[in-house]
């Protein structure tokens, strides 16, 4: 590092300081705006992530989980008092990861780890900057298809990233067979369950699973289905299966909590830890997983993983449970068909007092909303109350809740998303719970009218 760059670094990182301080003080959620600075002031900005770093930088990425598993990841890194930079509040392009970077890192310091969610279509343009070490996975679905295109365009983007990096250690879902390619020349760790156990109320998705085709194009099949196109999955054709994974998973599934139990060997020995998450639904158990074997593979203890499963505080949306007026509040973030599928399914209609369903079709969100009529809606006739909708597309919304076979004169459209939340919370009993599932557009609306 020559001493310019130096300088063009403190400059803007102090600029990008001066700008978040700006931002707080006149209650701004503009949280790419420090990071989009610091890279006009420095043009290698984010280069400088691997010179502070003392152990390990470790990228996520993936369609649905990677916020949640990062946080988790972070979470747990800091619990075992490790110093950790993290873009904890999701912003994952070049400009959201610069500003962890510019807000977070304190001058002339280094920290243990950062742990950097990314989006899939700016991976390639984030490794330009940095060298990472790991590259974890979670998974990929058909989602917002009017920016990614097909799930083979998004498993592109992310293999041309790691062809940058031949020393790259990818961590890969096992029982996403969209994932199994990835990576083939570099070092590969694996994790999946096993098996999964519901002692819930939930129901079992009636989806039918995403096609996704053999190498050899023949229609996959199925030992055991999770949900959508994952689980346990083989070709009889050709003799292609699901890898083994070195972190194996057994989950047992209740509706406030799960228990995962883990599978793994460590110099020649087997050894099987157990964990319990608060997070709710088996797409979470899958990102606690994840997080838990990279932590395990960091050499982080079981205790400090425990520690930070059980400290972790869910971002704002993601699973998140507040306190509003008396009234308990759980904000699930949905944005594609599986992800969205998946929360249903984490509906207990005995404790959900009000459910409210707020899209947007904002560029962030996906301006294609056709990914409604494949989410499985079917999953919500059995629910006791009415079902409030709102945002840009609050008539779409109940027009599908109506196709999906939901009595059309317990369906409330309120345009206003402000509206819509304050109706919601007075219809609730004390003590009562309403369920928000929102787009990504409508919960940044969300958090500026719950301040």
């Amino acid at each position: 590092m020559n001493k310019m760059d130096k300088i063009s670094f403190y400059a803007a990182l102090f600029g990008a300081k001066i700008i978040n301080k700006g931002l707080h003080l006149m209650k701004s959620a503009g949280t790419s705006l420090p990071g989009v600075a610091a890279m006009k002031i420095s043009k290698n900005f984010l280069s400088f992530l691997s010179k502070y770093c003392k152990n390990d930088i470790i990228t996520i990425t993936g369609t649905n989980g990677k916020t949640t598993t990062a946080g988790l990841l972070a979470h747990i890194l800091k619990s075992a008092d490790k110093s950790v930079l993290h873009n904890e509040k999701g912003a994952n392009m070049l400009s959201g990861i610069a500003s962890a970077l510019a807000v977070d890192y304190k001058p002339f310091s280094r920290f243990d780890y950062a742990v950097l969610e990314s989006d899939e279509a700016y991976l390639t343009k984030l490794y330009d900057y940095l060298k990472a070490d790991y590259l974890l996975v979670t998974n990929l679905f058909r989602d917002q298809l009017d920016r990614y295109g097909e799930l083979d365009t998004t498993a592109k983007k992310i293999q041309n990233a790691v062809n940058k990096n031949p020393d790259l250690k990818v961590f890969i879902n096992a029982d996403d067979p969209m994932l199994s390619e990835l990576g083939a020349n570099n070092r590969r760790i694996f994790f999946g369950f096993d098996d999964i156990t519901y002692k819930t109320s939930q129901k079992e998705s009636l989806a039918p699973a995403e096609a996704v085709a053999c190498k050899c194009k023949s229609e996959l099949s199925y030992e055991k289905r999770y949900y959508a196109h994952v689980g346990r999955y083989f070709c009889e054709k050709c003799g292609r299966k699901r890898p083994e994974p070195d972190y194996k998973g057994y989950a047992v599934i209740y509706d406030d909590y799960s228990e995962i139990y883990v599978k793994f060997i460590r110099e020649n020995l087997e050894h099987e830890l157990a964990f319990k998450t608060r997070l709710v639904g088996l797409y979470n158990a899958y990102n606690t997983l994840a997080a838990i074997s990279t932590a395990l593979e960091l050499g982080i203890s079981q205790q400090s993983i425990q520690k930070g499963l059980d400290t972790y505080k869910s971002v704002f949306g993601r699973a998140e449970r507040l306190t509003i007026d008396g009234k308990n509040v759980l904000v699930q973030l949905i944005k594609n068909p599986t992800g969205a599928s998946e929360v249903l399914r984490t509906v207990n209609h005995e404790t959900c007092s009000k459910l409210l369903i707020i899209i947007n079709d904002n560029y962030a969100d996906g301006r294609d909303v056709s990914w409604l009529w494949d989410t499985d809606f079917e999953l919500l006739n059995d629910s006791r109350g009415n079902i409030v909708v709102s945002g840009i597309r609050a008539y779409d919304m109940a027009v599908r809740l109506k196709y999906a076979g939901f009595d059309e004169s317990r369906i409330e459209v309120k345009k206003d998303i402000k509206e819509a939340i304050n109706y919601s919370l007075k219809s609730v009993e004390q003590g009562g719970q309403l369920l928000i599932m929102p787009t990504y557009t409508a919960l940044l609306d969300m958090q500026k009218i719950l301040k």
